[in-house]
């Protein structure tokens, strides 16, 4: 009989599921947050956006995850029969299969872990969307008052319970308030993401913008902080590396500006002015009485994430900061947010015990079923070889649902493209035209 991996005890066992470095590091410390005396373990979704070693490292966390082939796999589990408490640190899709799959396993009331499902940073889009995905876990968390409340209003108008809603805050946010000094030069870190902006002449502006800052401040340190090194992959695809854009942009680096990556923590604890378009590192430094920058040089626009910010007060341009702006973010905004000073993380802790202590449980209810989302469900589940009841796929079924999703997806960008074509280089040509 194989050696069961956890510790005996009345600790409460939490097992953590996860997919990228960053949803490891959400899922590993909101676990140690909620449950600090528990008995922690992990498991990496294995796929084609598993982590480096270094990238893991970089996370701060210090336990290592072992490997799970997939959704049907992991439901499989029979650990599952020993755990107290999942949490779920997946997107919104992989957390609708993983409740499918476990709904099947569980069709009655029985002693179930409890089911926790999150996000790992800030909700600036699909806030229907995914949340009704993650609809049917016991616990939902929310990163601060205004989520809390904005998430219970959509379930309650979507028909599903309201109440799995527990506010809590980021559980890498650090100390708040006051930023302690530290040795060296005035910091400013420009937190770089994967795919904002996307636009290659977005990032070469970034790029020259910072030489600029570097020149303008020779007494300064200006970092370029980013999310990993050349070859790694990362939560969101990342079509033009800075790495590799500053090498060809045929500008000479000023010798204090430096590209560098690691445990965004430890970069903060020597930043005096942190720069973004809409990184979480912003939520962590304004969280430490930091000066943030929110950058609107691209525009506040849903899709780059910024708009979130407005009414933080830290809204500014490059032009601002190279004359010296420092913004700090707005106390009451902030408290909105979950930032700053809190009991959210207390009041969880007792939630999710009491949870944790009840003797059974009714069987996990996923929001989208057969009845609801016939038209969806099936294809949403394929993408983790179950089907639309939670079984896993037979191999010939996957492979068919698979290449019907490459080819929807083929043509989809195919159909974006020649709109893309037709509203930026076409009309504006036969506007042109007219006008002679």
């Amino acid at each position: 009989m194989t050696a069961s991996p956890w510790t005996a005890g009345a600790r409460p066992r939490v097992l953590v599921l996860a997919d990228t470095d960053s949803r490891w590091k959400w899922g590993f410390l909101t676990a140690l947050q909620l449950f600090p005396t528990g008995a922690h373990r992990g498991l990496l979704l294995n796929s084609s956006r598993v982590p480096s070693h270094r990238q893991l490292a970089d996370t701060g966390v210090a336990a290592q995850p072992d490997l799970v082939d997939g959704v049907p796999d992991f439901v499989e589990l029979p650990e599952l029969s020993q755990v107290d408490v999942i949490v779920l640190a997946l997107p919104g899709g992989a957390v609708q299969a993983v409740l499918h799959g476990l709904a099947r396993r569980w069709q009655q009331p029985a002693r179930r872990p409890l089911v926790v499902s999150g996000y790992v940073g800030v909700v600036y889009e699909k806030h229907a969307e995914g949340l009704l995905l993650r609809s049917g876990s016991d616990v939902i968390l929310a990163n601060s008052p205004a989520d809390a409340d904005a998430f219970r209003r959509m379930l309650a108008g979507a028909g599903a319970d309201p109440a799995v809603v527990l506010e809590t805050v980021l559980p890498f946010l650090g100390d708040p308030g006051s930023v302690r000094g530290h040795d060296g030069p005035f910091t400013v870190t420009f937190a770089a993401q994967p795919g904002v902006p996307g636009a290659r002449a977005d990032r070469e502006l970034v790029l020259r913008r910072l030489v600029r800052h570097a020149r303008l401040y020779p007494e300064r340190e200006v970092l370029l902080k980013v999310r990993g090194m050349l070859g790694e992959r990362t939560t969101h695809v990342e079509r033009y590396p800075y790495q590799q854009l500053a090498a060809r942009l045929g500008v000479e680096r000023p010798p204090n500006l430096t590209i560098v990556h690691g445990n965004m923590g430890e970069v903060l604890e020597r930043t005096d002015l942190l720069v973004t378009v809409s990184s979480t590192a912003a939520v962590e430094a304004m969280h430490r009485g930091i000066p943030t920058a929110i950058l609107t040089d691209f525009g506040l626009k849903e899709r780059l994430g910024n708009h979130y910010f407005i009414g933080s007060g830290c809204l500014a341009g490059f032009t601002e900061l190279d004359n010296g702006a420092l913004p700090v973010a707005d106390p009451v905004w902030a408290s909105s947010r979950g930032l700053g000073p809190s009991t959210a993380v207390e009041r969880a802790r007792a939630a999710v015990a009491a949870r944790v202590a009840e003797q059974a449980r009714p069987p996990l209810r996923p929001f989208y079923t057969m009845e609801n989302a016939s038209g969806m469900l099936p294809q949403l589940l394929g993408r983790y070889d179950l089907d639309g009841h939670g079984h896993a796929l037979e191999a010939d079924d996957a492979a068919l649902l698979a290449l019907h999703g490459a080819v929807r997806s083929l043509v989809s960008r195919a159909a974006r493209t020649a709109y893309r074509q037709g509203v930026e280089t076409v009309a504006p040509a036969l506007r042109r035209l007219a006008r002679l």
